[in-house]
């Protein structure tokens, strides 16, 4: 399934279960790996999850096109387009829509402490992902000069 079918798709749900037409661009993005879908309120488009079409199948998708499109009806309309508006919860109900699509699973894995902050005075350690600047901070301890130590990652793996 390319764009140009799903455009096609977007707004054939739209008449039929909206009973109003869909008259902005829907695409397929490859980078929403955590959310089903989003509905653009300056554009008024809509992106859809390649990565859920492809573990799901076109009945997930269908149900995460009318909750997009809840989204952009609602707020065409000057209605609660907000998830945790009444409006859009009985609108979601009413078409069949799904509130949260499923897990694809990709969680990331967590990165490796890069960096070590010393304290000069009480030795005190403090493991740090992102690199900082040893002089803007203090000791929790004592209150002490701390320094930034750089760990070797090559002899972890």
């Amino acid at each position: 399934m390319d764009d140009r079918q799903l455009q096609q798709w977007v707004e054939r749900i739209s008449l039929h279960d909206f009973k109003r037409p869909f008259l902005h661009r829907a695409t397929f993005n490859t980078r929403l790996r955590t959310t089903g879908g989003r509905y653009f309120m300056k554009s008024h488009h809509i992106d859809i999850s390649w990565h859920q079409y492809e573990a799901f199948g076109p009945e997930e998708v269908e149900k995460i096109i009318k909750h997009e499109l809840c989204h952009y009806h609602l707020h065409l309309q000057r209605k609660g387009y907000k998830h945790r508006d009444e409006d859009f919860k009985k609108l979601l109900a009413e078409v069949g829509g799904t509130r949260y699509c499923q897990s694809l699973g990709m969680k990331r894995k967590p990165q490796p402490f890069r960096y070590k902050l010393e304290c000069v005075s009480c030795g005190t350690s403090y493991m740090r992902k992102r690199r900082m600047d040893p002089r803007k901070y203090a000791c929790g301890t004592c209150k002490g000069k701390l320094k930034l130590l750089q760990l070797d990652l090559a002899a972890d793996s």
